[in-house]
């Protein structure tokens, strides 16, 4: 009796504690700021303006998405390898004619967003209503 009154006892804590370690998995905010679909225009660069659609995307509380080139060679869906978000800021990293780059975004309102591509270019986003 004494031994399955232990294995009850162990059991029954084997759950709860079980229970208790499990991490939650933070859920996107109702007003996701920027998740969705961005126009993005690169000013200035050696091959003139580079317009971009972005699409982010957020999974299991981490943005992910891509990126579609609307100017140049490259036509084809391009990933985002990366994106980190910190301090009311987010940077995108993906490559893109054979070039690893980044683009750090910042808010200027809630359809907007203003940066720079790796600390050389302007860029300028603006969300697509749909």
């Amino acid at each position: 009796m004494k031994k399955a009154s232990f294995f009850l006892i162990l059991a029954f804590f084997g759950i709860a504690l079980n229970g208790y370690s499990q991490a939650a998995i933070p859920a996107a905010p109702a007003n996701d700021l920027y998740a969705g679909k961005w126009e993005m225009l690169i000013i200035g660069t050696p091959n003139g303006d580079a317009a971009l659609t972005t699409v982010l995307v957020r999974k299991e509380g981490k943005l992910t998405g891509t990126i579609i080139p609307k100017t140049g060679d490259q036509k084809e869906e391009i990933k985002i390898s990366n994106i980190e978000e910190a301090d009311g800021k987010i940077t995108l990293y993906f490559t893109i004619q054979d070039y690893d780059v980044n683009v750090l975004l910042e808010k200027v309102d809630d359809e907007n967003l203003k940066g720079s591509l790796m600390n050389m270019f302007d860029v300028k986003a603006k969300r697509i209503k749909e």
